[in-house]
């Protein structure tokens, strides 16, 4: 197709998908340690914080994340002046804190009780037990969840196009919708290149997390 040999659509994919990638890890650059510190206060608060945590969590998971986006883009924008993609990260960071702070939670609780009470029995402080018994057995259980909530941030990322961002996604409707007369078959072909695009980054990215955990396990 013509489409496909003009320099400009290659261009203009380009920079959507320079959008996709700056709004995903713009929102698991801020989602990290906010995840990481919320997650560590579930594990070990109890009463009111906890409760407050397990609220903030529950309220993001339960309401979808495009009526999120809806919210915070025509409605809280309009106090915070935030822009489309402002908005997105603002959302998608919150949701990021949400699933990972839970990831947190639970790779904590999984370090073994008996570690923590042999610890203690050898004399070693509760900061030191934290820092070299449960933190480093909880970022290693962490890794492949986390990889894969990455990828699921950039996939989530195509519900910008849904408030006017222009990512891959909403640059392939915009081509399609100028040449889908001339080429009938354009939207099929275009689909799927963002389908592929998106396919090998989260590839990638699960190639990487393997390699990594695989480095990174010290109990083989």
């Amino acid at each position: 197709m013509e489409i496909f040999l003009d320099s400009i659509t290659w261009i203009r994919l380009a920079e959507g998908l320079y959008y996709t990638f700056y709004i995903a890890f713009a929102s698991i650059f801020i989602s990290i340690p906010c995840a990481f510190f919320v997650g560590y206060l579930m594990a070990y608060s109890r009463g009111i914080i906890y409760f407050l945590c397990r609220f903030y969590l529950e309220s993001v998971r339960i309401i979808p994340i495009i009526a999120w986006l809806f919210l915070v883009y025509f409605s809280l924008s309009s106090i915070w002046e935030l822009s489309a993609i402002g908005s997105c990260i603002l959302v998608f960071s919150l949701w990021g804190i949400a699933e990972g702070a839970d990831l947190v939670r639970g790779a904590i609780s999984s370090v073994p009780g008996h570690q923590i009470q042999s610890a203690r029995a050898l004399g070693l402080g509760e900061l030191k037990i934290q820092f070299f018994i449960v933190i480093p057995q909880a970022l290693l259980q962490l890794i492949p969840s986390a990889l894969n909530l990455f990828t699921r941030m950039i996939k989530t990322t195509a519900l910008a196009s849904l408030i006017g961002v222009s990512d891959i996604l909403k640059v392939a409707q915009q081509i399609i919708e100028v040449g889908a007369i001339k080429a009938p078959h354009l939207s099929f072909w275009l689909y799927a290149l963002v389908f592929f695009i998106y396919y090998v980054i989260c590839a990638l990215l699960s190639f990487f997390a393997k390699r990594l955990e695989k480095r990174l396990d010290f109990r083989r």
